[in-house]
């Protein structure tokens, strides 16, 4: 796609695009239905993130810190060593309706990284071990599922179905478009206990992690979404990548022209987590003419960008995470009158994730609006 001056055949252009787009999900839906995946894969149930191992302690504790996790433990097996952290339930808010994924913050001990070589970028080459790797998302039948996606042709990280005791678990290769991977896990026995990832062969570990008494962490809630930064050449085949390999599907995308910037969505259901795609509308050409999202991925590869939170008091909360040391690459966005506010603070320096905060007000029915994405793909040029 070529930028173009023209207000009428952008429209025209940008339309036709999207309807391509939306054509190929359905038959992606239709082929899901056809095979027997549709309602096979559900809620997303896990992120894992990757640290280098002198880093990992205080990613737990920054995210601690600075949304609602909490510390669950840790155990280590001779690869690697895993934190788990998870989302008290939000006051007020039904958990069935709103779940929240658990994380797991990883790091290698020993072994081969798959993600190595993705990782290496101008800006993260540094902590080529680094990245939101894998989101792993609940399965009720995970032999069937690996079953049919392998005569698909689509590759895992092992053969097999991996048995962890308390669940099996497989992901699949990192993707060539996203650098992500999407692991399935499927809790066993009769006597499965959900949310418990400890493994057979590991043991647990004891570090002592306390939360921060802080009381405006408690108006930060579940993880509302996650968006991966993907070349503008690659936007429509990362989405449907995606679709073939959960039960998500295409909902809508924004455009922002004059940033070059495409944000794409795509839902589960209304409650549930969202995967978002942000790319360019053309290919990079340089900083200068390209727009934010292409710098981005020019500097640190294709990637999860941010992870986002919903925030309860957000005015307040921002201006106490504010005092609390916490910088931004924006103030807050939006109003009530507009449906929602939304801010991006700096990458971290041990995750290398950004974080956002959002809180959609009551009568709003929508997922986003295009004067704050616009304000805050903008605000990731400081990248």
């Amino acid at each position: 796609m070529q930028l173009q001056d023209d207000r009428g055949n952008w429209r025209e252009e940008l339309q036709m695009s999207d309807a391509d787009l939306r054509k190929k999900s359905d038959q992606v839906a239709q082929e899901r239905r056809r095979l027997g995946l549709e309602g096979l894969v559900g809620r997303l149930q896990a992120v894992i993130i990757n640290t280098e191992p002198q880093l990992q302690q205080a990613a737990a504790e920054e995210l601690m810190r600075y949304t609602g996790l909490e510390y669950w433990g840790a155990f280590q097996d001779s690869d690697q060593r895993t934190i788990i952290l998870k989302t008290p339930a939000s006051p007020g808010m039904p958990s069935a309706l709103f779940h929240s994924a658990d994380f797991l913050i990883r790091s290698r001990l020993q072994g081969e990284n798959p993600f190595r070589l993705i990782n290496f970028a101008p800006k993260s080459q540094d902590l080529p071990g680094t990245r939101l790797e894998t989101f792993v998302f609940e399965t009720r039948d995970i032999d069937r599922y690996v079953a049919i996606q392998q005569s698909r042709g689509i590759r895992f990280l092992t053969g097999d179905v991996q048995d962890f005791g308390n669940y099996s678990f497989i992901q699949t290769e990192p993707s060539a478009f996203t650098g992500n991977s999407c692991g399935f896990l499927q809790w066993t026995g009769e006597r499965a206990e959900k949310g418990n990832y400890l493994a057979k062969n590991s043991d647990p570990v004891d570090l002592k992690l306390f939360k921060p008494n802080l009381e405006h962490l408690k108006n930060i809630g579940w993880l509302d979404h996650a968006a991966t930064r993907v070349k503008a050449q690659e936007r429509d085949a990362a989405i449907l990548e995606f679709m073939n390999l959960t039960n998500y599907s295409f909902d809508f995308a924004i455009y922002v022209q004059n940033l070059n910037s495409i944000t794409s969505v795509a839902r589960l259901s209304s409650h549930d987590f969202a995967m978002v795609f942000t790319s360019g509308i053309a290919p990079y050409v340089s900083d200068e003419a390209s727009g934010p999202t292409e710098k981005f991925i020019q500097n640190y590869g294709t990637r999860v960008h941010h992870i986002a939170f919903q925030t309860e008091e957000i005015d307040d909360t921002f201006q106490a995470l504010k005092s609390d040391g916490m910088k931004f690459l924006i103030e807050l966005v939006g109003s009530p009158e507009e449906g929602l506010k939304q801010t991006f603070t700096e990458g971290s320096k041990n995750t290398l994730l950004v974080t956002e905060y959002i809180h959609r007000y009551g009568a709003f029915d929508g997922f986003f609006t295009k004067s704050n994405v616009t304000l805050l793909t903008a605000a990731t040029g400081k990248q």
